[in-house]
């Protein structure tokens, strides 16, 4: 029975412990935004302890944002379990041109409703408070959005993502149909000329 000569015995396992986990990048790109931090307090048998809840989104500026929330006994820790929230949550939405919506929507979540309307280049930004983390997370630089009914953050967020989850974008919509983009965007030019010929 012969026995291999191996130099060093046993192989090196440092390859394998340190393998490379992708997403460590995309991470980098992420930028978040602290929307709100509230204390709350328990009321216990010894008096009352308190706690710290803090709403956090999470976007890349190019598409994808996200939401969420976290309570801890420190303030840098409710921003830690909040962050990671809104990681996990992420949704891509369509975009025009990489600045505004390609068409308006609503969205509703308990007593928070919002209204979203595209807006032309140079408007900017108009929104109050919660809503304007989203956009500037998420990239829009062009929209004009109105929030009615509850001021409460945590609705006005979600009522917020209700309303971007209703997007579509005319890609979308074309493979949906079966038919190419082209036919559903130039049909309103088109489809008149020939009525004014027929005389």
């Amino acid at each position: 029975m012969a026995r291999s000569p191996s130099g060093s015995g046993r192989p090196p396992r440092e390859r394998e412990r340190g393998r490379d986990r992708g997403g460590h990048d995309e991470e980098n790109e992420l930028t978040d935004k602290l929307v709100t931090i509230n204390r709350v307090a328990k009321v216990v048998k010894g008096g009352r302890r308190f706690a710290f809840a803090a709403i956090v989104v999470v976007g890349d500026q190019r598409g994808r944002v996200g939401h969420g929330a976290g309570k801890a006994r420190e303030v840098p820790e409710a921003i830690r379990k909040a962050t990671e929230a809104a990681k996990r949550g992420l949704v891509r939405v369509p975009l025009r041109d990489g600045r505004t919506l390609h068409h308006d929507v609503k969205g509703r979540f308990g007593a928070g409703k919002v209204t979203l309307r595209a807006a032309p280049a140079g408007t900017g930004i108009i929104a109050g408070g919660p809503m304007r983390a989203v956009f500037e997370t998420l990239g829009i630089k062009d929209i004009v959005a109105k929030s009615v009914g509850t001021s409460n953050p945590h609705n006005m967020i979600k009522a917020t993502f209700v309303a971007l989850e209703k997007l579509n974008s005319p890609r979308m919509v074309a493979t949906r149909r079966g038919k190419k983009v082209g036919e559903l965007l130039g049909r309103r030019d088109g489809e008149q000329q020939p009525v004014e010929a027929t005389a």
